[in-house]
């Protein structure tokens, strides 16, 4: 008779890889909970990634830890929603750096109550804004911002269609812009007051074209809290009391003598002005040059060439910052200037103890050359400089300290530039400087985060889930099996 067969393992061998089996499975277990128990007990988050879309911006952390109201965070959305996820990732974070920021989400799709009992709520922002998709920012009842989801994301046109449609994707995540600057909003008892001055050739508000200054407003309204509106000094009209801020940008004709003298007041009653002269106005000064001459501020009739810093024959990169806060935050970054004229610090040999500090902020590369005289040597030019005076004594001074930043540039900050480079970042340090916002002087702030989505149709995602929870792990289990039964044999 053929021999018997033998066991490949004896009784003893199986019971021992049996318990050698369950005890690794325990300790994977245990060291899940103690994972798990540590989690709960520290608040520190560390990023793998520079990328990673929900670390906050030092500007919002900033803010966060300014605000000493507590904000209640109604996320009235569907959690079907594609991008519900990252909204409510976000928002965590904010909890995470100032836990006075409270989350209620409700999901006005599923929970029918509670959508009623917000809607009952918050009834005047539902008839204006619409019952889909809200972020209801509330610091107690009397003070609320409300964000549209339709607002969060922006879309891109990516190709046509079979039947020859404009298919768009989101490309753009725009939470944190829009989330920091409602509670900037909330935690502000109102918005500062800024005039933008018109009729000199400057550019519009509501231009939305390249050389226009849409994006301009938007950045201020929108992620610096500032009430922008246009000015006309005609006639009798002074600038107003209310006026916390003035800009010119880009005046192209000579200004009236009567307006000349009017911004010559509110700079004598201490008033904050945010001059951007541009390259048209070399040929044609607009009568400004004298009054920033006598706040020591020196504005050429030239144009500066970098022959090394530069994307084309126009632009010129600025690399070279001195210390001010206006610029500190840009020490590692760069700007992208469109033909910029030198201004600089007029030196003066004996100045008054009350004169105005003029302080150069940007310079150009030391390979630098002005258009109008290349036979100059080359070297640094200053683009830009900050000025402030404090009140003189004995001298009336109803706006304060008399802060001021000119720049030789106005092309930088258009809507076809100003998301170049830091050029956005510096529009928030230069007007935040002017108002003393201090808190806002911080780092780069919140920006545009690109998304990578993979869309996939429900068939699609079923194929994939399959995939993914049967045939990965089920090919593993099948070659398992197979493995047992070949050292079976």
């Amino acid at each position: 008779m053929p021999a018997q067969s033998q066991p490949s393992f004896s009784r003893r061998r199986r019971w021992t890889i049996g318990l050698d089996v369950v005890v690794r499975t325990l300790l994977v277990l245990a060291v899940l909970v103690m994972m798990n128990f540590i989690g709960t007990q520290f608040s520190h988050r560390f990023y793998l990634s520079s990328e990673t879309r929900v670390r906050l911006s030092p500007r919002t952390l900033s803010v966060l830890h300014s605000l000493t109201n507590h904000v209640s965070v109604t996320l009235y959305y569907d959690e079907q929603d594609d991008f519900y996820p990252d909204i409510l990732g976000l928002l965590k974070e904010y909890r995470a750096a100032n836990p006075d920021i409270s989350i209620h989400s409700v999901d006005y799709v599923r929970d029918a109550g509670a959508a009623e009992k917000a809607k009952e709520q918050y009834q005047q922002f539902f008839n204006s804004s619409g019952d889909k998709n809200l972020i209801i920012f509330d610091a107690g009842g009397n003070r609320v911002k409300v964000v549209s989801g339709d607002a969060l994301v922006q879309y891109g046109a990516t190709g046509m269609s079979k039947d020859k449609k404009l298919e768009f994707t989101p490309v753009a995540f725009n939470g944190e812009k829009l989330f920091t600057s409602d509670l900037l909003a909330l935690e502000s008892d109102k918005p500062f007051k800024a005039y933008f001055l018109q009729g000199d050739g400057e550019p519009s508000l509501d231009d939305s074209g390249k050389t226009g200054y849409l994006r301009f407003a938007s950045v201020l309204r929108g992620e610096n809290y500032i009430d922008l509106e246009p000015l006309r000094l005609l006639g009798s009209d002074e600038v107003p009391m209310d006026c916390n801020l003035l800009i010119i940008a880009g005046p192209t004709t000579a200004m009236d003598p009567s307006e000349l003298q009017k911004i010559n007041r509110y700079l004598a009653q201490g008033g904050r002005l945010f001059v951007l002269l541009n390259y048209f106005s070399i040929q044609q000064p607009t009568g400004l040059e004298p009054i920033l001459a006598d706040y020591g501020v020196n504005v050429i009739n030239d144009v500066v060439h970098d022959p090394i810093n530069h994307y084309s024959d126009d632009d010129v990169v600025v690399l070279n910052f001195s210390r001010h806060p206006v610029v500190n935050p840009l020490t590692n970054l760069a700007l992208e200037m469109v033909l910029p004229r030198p201004v600089g610090k007029i030196a003066a040999e004996n100045p008054s103890v009350d004169a105005p500090t003029v302080t150069a902020l940007a310079f150009s590369g030391t390979d630098s050359v002005l258009a109008g005289e290349p036979g100059v040597p080359p070297r640094a030019y200053p683009l830009m400089v900050a000025v402030e005076q404090k009140p003189v004594a004995g001298v009336a001074s109803p706006r304060g300290i008399m802060r001021m930043i000119v720049v030789g540039d106005s092309f930088f900050l258009d809507n076809e530039v100003i998301d170049a480079a830091a050029n956005r970042d510096f529009l928030g340090y230069a007007v935040n400087w002017l108002l003393d916002r201090t808190a806002l002087l911080q780092d780069i702030g919140p920006r545009p985060v690109t998304e990578f989505r993979l869309l996939m149709t429900q068939a699609q995602e079923q194929n994939v889930r399959w995939i993914l929870l049967g045939m990965m792990p089920g090919g593993v289990l099948a070659l398992g099996c197979l493995v047992w039964l070949v050292r079976r044999k």
